[in-house]
């Protein structure tokens, strides 16, 4: 793999290639989709570009590469953003041009079903963006979080270090996006619980990789996007959350096992484990429900590094991924863990 590197920045009045890697979404729910492509415009001063399979669903593989292709390779498109995840974007990677994308390298933001799409560009040796999509985040009911508009305008326009803060409210409670009247207001929210620090005495550095759990376990299975060479992540800060479906205990143990079997979890110098998502439509949740099901997985994780990296330092319940704020991390760009301070710090 070659180095990895951090892509231009974009400025407020680029363009920015709005995308559906995964799937076309934005047809079967506009409103959010609108307010982000607003949010954009408005709050960030971008000028949102769309390619044919944004809105389109059942795009076939080759053509969601072809708008990847026709976004990084177009010199006007500052960086591309998805619109959403979804479950689809693995049939994509086989048919991606790596040298096109090398040759022209872009901010990518994305998560979930991206990602693909992150482990694509961090072998290909592309700083990505985990987070921030334009529906689920930038297209949120009532305003954007703070947080998330802040950590986001970070990592579009700036370059160093940003230092991540514990949400002091959260929610991982939806509205219908189908529903007109779950746009009118702010959504509910819960008093913030910190970060839990398990294994805290040291002071680490490293590249960030991994993303969704379930995704990785996808990408292990299909033999994608993860080196056979495991030096490449030796040291690397280890990325992981979980999605909405909230896969049981049971399987995150089983995933991460295999992980730690391949030989993969012990490369790592850390762990930064996002605040899983304990509600959906769904699957609704109460209170106490939700938090046996973040305790349970909780102790998955333990259980699978009591064996494979027991002295791994781990930051339990962090604000990425499906939780709301959300902060950008940046893929494959530098994160410190620092324990005994009990701070993290990014280098967008």
């Amino acid at each position: 793999m070659t180095t990895i590197a951090y892509p231009p920045k974009p400025s407020p009045g680029d363009r920015i290639a709005v995308l559906s890697p995964s799937a076309g979404l934005p047809a079967l729910f506009p409103r959010p989709f609108e307010l982000g492509l607003r949010r954009l415009r408005e709050d960030f001063g971008l000028e949102p570009v769309e390619y044919p399979t944004t809105r389109t669903l059942g795009a076939t593989p080759r053509e969601r590469a072809d708008d990847l292709h026709a976004a990084f390779a177009d010199p006007e498109v500052k960086a591309v953003i998805a619109s959403i995840g979804g479950e689809d974007a693995i049939t994509v990677l086989p048919l991606l041009d790596r040298e096109l994308v090398r040759a022209h390298p872009k901010p990518f933001f994305g998560m979930s079903d991206n990602t693909n799409l992150l482990a694509f560009l961090y072998s290909t040796g592309i700083v990505a963006f985990h987070g921030a999509s334009v529906m689920a985040e930038l297209g949120r009911p009532g305003a954007l979080h703070p947080q998330t508009a802040d950590s986001f305008r970070a990592a579009l326009f700036t370059s160093g270090p940003y230092e991540l803060r514990p949400a002091e409210r959260w929610r991982d409670v939806d509205r219908d996006w189908a529903d007109p009247a779950s746009f009118d207001g702010e959504p509910e929210t819960r008093p913030g619980t910190g970060w839990t620090w398990v294994n805290p005495g040291r002071v680490v550095e490293g590249r960030a990789w991994g993303g969704c759990l379930e995704i990785l376990g996808w990408l292990l299975m299909a033999d994608r996007e993860i080196s056979h060479d495991l030096s490449v992540y030796d040291g690397g800060v280890l990325l992981l959350e979980t999605s909405e479906e909230m896969p049981s205990a049971r399987e995150v143990f089983r995933t991460l096992r295999a992980m730690g079997e391949r030989g993969l979890l012990q490369r790592f110098s850390a762990l930064l484990m996002g605040r899983p998502k304990t509600w959906s439509l769904e699957r609704p949740t109460t209170p106490e429900e939700g938090a046996r099901y973040a305790a349970e997985q909780r102790e998955a994780v333990l259980r699978a590094l009591r064996v494979y990296a027991p002295h791994l330092p781990v930051v339990f319940d962090v604000d990425f991924g499906h939780t709301d704020p959300q902060l950008v991390l940046p893929y494959g760009g530098v994160i410190r863990v620092d324990g005994p301070a009990r701070r993290i710090t990014v280098t967008y």
